[in-house]
């Protein structure tokens, strides 16, 4: 149909070798650059369009795009080098040596570049998941190939290498997207009534909006967990959804307890010994309580 084209398209632009690159090539890899770029945007179309049923879809169908878009972009450039007349199977036997050198010098780059393949594959890890890395509690913002961005509860963000969550111990509060339990201890004294101890901390959690409190199986309860050495142990438990500043909803609930053990003379003790002091050939003993704080 365009004839007329063809001794254009065959003007040789410049030379790779004895391969020449004539313009047609140059719009070949244009073609398959452009029709790659509108494909991967019609995938996260239909990939964005299929998560707004639900969080879960949205976690999972970018580890699903993230994975077709390497997987595309690969396949376009070796499409691309073979729309220029060279020969990807001599052209990888002969980088052969290179590409073994360039695997010793760079293995844990490749570590982590498996593991982030892993890591889209499996769907054990997700973008806004909150994890527990190394004692840090943050969230998860962005998972690329060779690493992902983690984002602290101080604002801060930490490029985690992808072999981290694969190798080592990851703590995912959210992986199943069902709320985490939480625990708030505290110490009261054996002088306090103990139904009366169990009332407070049950009415505190329930008052808090962050807290639990409509599912029958995740309702906020107490414990006594040891008899200490100088009050009763309690811990109180709840569920929440907000893990990410779940610190923050821990600390007001801490506010509140002593807020309520204040008003309802209830006593945190602190700890106390009791000294035995002993006169020189006249012994007595004088005791006395010495706090500690």
């Amino acid at each position: 149909m365009f004839k007329f084209l063809d001794p254009y398209l065959r003007v040789v632009v410049f030379h790779i070798g004895k391969v020449d690159i004539k313009i047609e090539n140059i719009l070949n890899i244009l073609t398959i650059y452009l029709g790659t770029i509108f494909v991967l945007y019609l995938i996260r179309y239909y990939l964005s369009y299929r998560a707004k049923k639900s969080l879960f879809d949205k976690k999972r169908n970018h580890s699903i795009y993230l994975f077709i878009k390497y997987f595309l972009w690969v396949f376009s450039i070796i499409l691309m080098v073979r729309s220029t007349g060279l020969d990807v199977t001599y052209f990888l036997a002969g980088s052969a040596a290179l590409f073994v050198g360039i695997g010793l010098g760079v293995q844990d780059i490749f570590k982590d570049i498996v593991s982030g393949i892993f890591l889209l594959t499996e769907g054990t890890i997700r973008i806004d998941d909150i994890l527990e890395i190394d004692g840090n509690v943050g969230k998860v913002t962005d998972i690329k190939l060779r690493t992902s961005d983690f984002l602290t509860r101080n604002g801060s963000t930490i490029v985690v290498p992808n072999h981290k969550f694969i190798t080592e111990k990851v703590i995912n509060w959210s992986h199943n997207l069902t709320p985490t339990r939480f625990e708030v201890k505290v110490g009261v004294s054996y002088d306090n009534d103990e139904k009366k101890v169990k009332e407070i901390l049950l009415r505190v959690a329930q008052q808090h909006p962050e807290v639990i409190t409509s599912k029958k199986d995740k309702s906020p309860f107490v414990r006594i967990t040891d008899f200490g050495d100088n009050g009763i142990m309690y811990s109180l438990f709840f569920w929440s959804s907000h893990m990410f500043m779940i610190e923050d909803t821990i600390s007001d609930l801490r506010f509140d307890i002593r807020e309520e053990f204040r008003n309802n003379e209830i006593s945190i003790p602190f700890p106390q010994r009791v000294l035995h002091t002993y006169k020189a050939n006249n012994p007595v003993d004088e005791s006395s309580s010495t706090k500690e704080s």
